[in-house]
């Protein structure tokens, strides 16, 4: 049940088809930019501190998934298997998604919490990450805020992903090996140019994790289509132009062919965009709402100050997202 970290835009042959369990949704690039957009939904009145602080929340994105290596508590904090039989037979359901407790010590008294670990916390652990947050706001305690921000907007971008809901997370068990790192980093890396993320403002969260859970259905919504149309796809193009051979880092690999992506992509209407777009919304809201839940503390005492060229940059990309454009992909050190 334990999954290792997926890395962003290195030797797709390992990444697409192994993605053992646990694997970084989105890929590292795309958490980074899902928590560097999400800045620009802020109200405001914290816009100016997350503004102040962006490169930090982008560049730690990834933490969580760095953690596994050394933590082996870390990894079910990365999804949810909602088809798990442990689950199915604790609802007496297979609609575990509705059945499920919101909160953890009624989840708890349900199904144990070895079986939580087991088969996954990620809509729990993002709400206790949200609590901790709102207590560092409280204390104007810089660095957690900081490192709970980063945090906590890559729990919630995990929530959004389908493949995060399932134990056929890389359709191991429907001989569609490979789909995990299909759906989330070469789509993604093939078609972002072309995402508009321009969400609009971060609203205030009522109930937080109720918020968390409506992005997991959501998100477990999606799988039937996202095992479906790669079925669909395959026997359109057929196994000799579903694959083919690039270079990347010095080297030929074999990888999913771009006519391939964008068939599959074309099916899925959207899907991979929708969700992103729900997890920059949710991510914004989330740091919005454990804010105001602390009482609105003044940050702007705190320290920590952009360059030049990085307050040029962040205008840039609030200007292009207002006018509905697309973010391309940069370096956050160029």
């Amino acid at each position: 049940m334990k999954r290792l970290s997926t890395l962003w835009l290195l030797p797709l042959a390992a990444l697409l088809f192994l993605a053992p369990r646990g694997a970084a949704a989105w890929g590292f690039f795309a958490h980074q930019r899902i928590n560097r957009l999400a800045v620009f939904t802020l109200p405001p009145e914290l816009f100016g501190f997350y503004k102040r602080h962006i490169v930090y929340v982008t560049e730690h994105a990834t933490d969580p998934d760095s953690r596994r290596t050394m933590m082996m508590e870390e990894a079910p904090r990365h999804y949810i298997d909602l088809d798990a039989k442990a689950y199915i037979r604790a609802c007496h359901s297979d609609s575990t998604a509705w059945k499920l407790p919101r909160y953890w010590k009624e989840a708890v008294a349900l199904v144990s919490e070895d079986t939580l670990q087991a088969y996954g916390i990620v809509p729990w652990h993002a709400f206790f990450v949200k609590y901790q947050l709102t207590e560092a706001f409280k204390a104007r305690d810089l660095p957690r805020i900081l490192k709970l921000s980063a945090d906590l907007g890559h729990y919630l971008a995990d929530a959004c992903v389908p493949l995060h809901t399932s134990e056929n997370y890389n359709g191991q068990l429907t001989n569609q090996k490979g789909i995990h790192g299909l759906w989330e980093s070469r789509l993604p890396e093939l078609m972002i140019g072309n995402y508009d993320f321009f969400v609009g403002s971060a609203p205030y969260l009522q109930r937080p994790q109720l918020s968390v859970w409506e992005a997991v259905i959501s998100a477990n919504r999606a799988v039937d289509s996202v095992f479906r149309f790669e079925r669909t796809a395959t026997e359109k193009l057929g196994d000799d132009r579903k694959f083919g051979y690039e270079e990347r880092n010095n080297a030929t690999i074999r990888t999913y062919s771009r006519p391939f992506a964008q068939e599959y992509h074309t099916l899925l209407n959207g899907q991979v965009e929708r969700q992103m777009r729900r997890a920059i919304r949710l991510v914004g809201a989330m740091w919005y709402t454990a804010w105001v839940d602390a009482g609105q503390p003044d940050l702007d005492t705190l320290p920590g100050e952009l360059t030049p060229a990085q307050q040029q940059q962040i205008a840039a990309e609030e200007q292009l997202l207002k006018q509905g454009g697309a973010v391309q992909p940069r370096h956050e050190h160029e």
